[in-house]
């Protein structure tokens, strides 16, 4: 199994950037990794993944602003977050599984704050 430590969240105007970090405690060459959100009074939500070979996908809503990105010599994945919007305010959530959904593990997630 992994343990994954988020950071990179904070306080951002609308139109900013931030880039989150989620940080593993293995090697993350076979895992899929993804971003999750959940704002309050709604259910969470798949923002972004990437397979162990290199495929990503994200939700319609941050398509074109949001990249998922990783770094093997780091055991690191990334979630670069561009042109930021108020309904972008969430709790963001590392999470990893293993092959066949063998195992999983979450981040303890970091806020993300879109306001003027």
């Amino acid at each position: 199994q992994v343990q994954l430590v988020e950071s990179g969240g904070g306080l951002v105007q609308p139109g900013g950037s931030l880039r989150l970090s989620c940080a593993a405690s293995r090697s993350i060459f076979d895992i899929n990794m993804a971003w999750y959100r959940q704002a309050p009074g709604k259910q969470r939500e798949l923002v972004a993944s990437m397979s162990g070979g290199g495929s990503t996908s994200y939700v319609d809503s941050v398509k074109g602003r949001f990249t998922i990105s990783r770094d093997f010599g780091k055991n690191t994945v990334y979630l670069q977050m561009n042109s930021l919007k108020p309904e972008d305010t969430a709790v963001y959530s590392c999470y990893a599984e293993g092959f066949a959904r063998s195992w999983s593990a979450w981040g303890q997630g970091t806020q993300v704050t879109v306001s003027s």
